[in-house]
């Protein structure tokens, strides 16, 4: 004689119901045996409670349901006369929450920023994601594109020495230096303001060194195990022997938009107008800040920045002259 199989406690049933519904809803049509013998219970346990699922449900305004459709339904028909489970009604199971149109670019914007990134490019993760975010939207995402550009060897070298736990060997040209050839432990990429880093422990130096990976040629992975990866990184724009400063002058009532850029040890404020040094790893790079200012941001120094600035300023000029026209 086969053992009778023990009584469900309240708990064993919360559980029990807190799958089945899932499980129901994914299989659609499920026979009381089948679905018995998948969760372990008597059929007739399970006939007991699918037909309790149908005074479970949403509650109302006073903490009772009071409407059909806010409570599971069943086909009887198919329970009576066929033994088979159908759920009809799922009580906003199926209404996930919806991102905005916007919300969806900006987050599809962002996955196709990351898309430039070595160990992701190829892997078809950020493809997927694309493509549930756009089905996931309540409405068709804006037409927002960001083109990364595509991986080349300096990111592909660096992050392979991430990945693999070795040292990286490059040429670094700092800005109004000789280049040096370095080798670094790598530990982490930084992406700011599209612009990419590298942080990692130097040999040369010997301490914690953020890299322009812009500033980088002939990339090579050594067979040096990576011997810092638990030290702290700096700030992005910390400063550090590597860094220049950039002075700048700019109307106070402009001045939060330099934002991180801006330190109150480096900043002086006369007649409305405050004159500040920011530390940046490549000074050249003050010319994307300057943009953001529509001519309202003077920088002062060094040379190579008030170049930089200057060049981009007039190369944004000439697009603006109609071929033909006289300088």
């Amino acid at each position: 004689m086969s053992a009778q199989p023990k009584p469900l406690l309240a708990a064993d049933r919360v559980r029990l119901y807190l799958t089945l519904v899932p499980y129901l809803l994914e299989h659609g049509q499920v026979s009381l045996a089948e679905a018995a013998s998948e969760f372990g219970v008597t059929p007739e346990e399970m006939r007991s409670m699918v037909e309790k699922l149908t005074v479970i449900g949403l509650p109302g305004d006073s903490g009772y349901w009071q409407q059909p459709q806010e409570m599971f339904d069943i086909n009887w028909d198919l329970l009576d006369e066929e033994d088979v489970i159908e759920i009809t009604n799922d009580v906003a199971l199926r209404r996930v929450p919806r991102f905005t149109a916007r919300e969806a670019a900006a987050l599809l914007a962002g996955l196709q920023m990351v898309a430039a990134v070595p160990a992701v490019s190829d892997s078809g993760l950020v493809a997927g994601l694309i493509s549930k975010l756009s089905r996931g939207a309540a409405d068709a995402p804006a037409e927002v594109v960001v083109a990364p550009s595509a991986v080349d060897e300096v990111r592909e070298v660096v992050a392979r020495g991430v990945q693999e736990g070795v040292a990286v060997s490059f040429t670094y040209q700092a800005p109004d230096a000789e280049p040096t050839t370095r080798t670094v432990d790598p530990v982490q990429i930084l992406i700011t303001n599209a612009q990419w880093y590298l942080q990692g422990w130097c040999h040369l130096r010997q301490a914690m060194r953020t890299f322009h990976l812009d500033r980088v040629s002939a990339p090579q992975l050594t067979d040096i195990p990576i011997t810092h990866r638990g030290d702290q990184v700096p700030e992005a724009f910390s400063t550090i022997a590597d860094d220049c400063e950039v002075g700048v002058r700019v109307p106070e009532r402009l001045a939060p938009l330099l934002g991180a850029f801006l330190s109150p040890d480096d900043v002086s404020t006369a007649d409305g107008v405050v004159t500040a040094r920011l530390h940046m790893a490549d000074p050249r790079g003050i010319k994307r800040i300057a943009a953001r200012f529509g001519g309202a941001l003077e920088v002062l120094e060094p040379s190579v920045a008030r170049a930089a600035t200057r060049e981009w300023a007039a190369a944004g000029l000439a697009l603006y002259r109609s071929p033909g026209s006289a300088d």
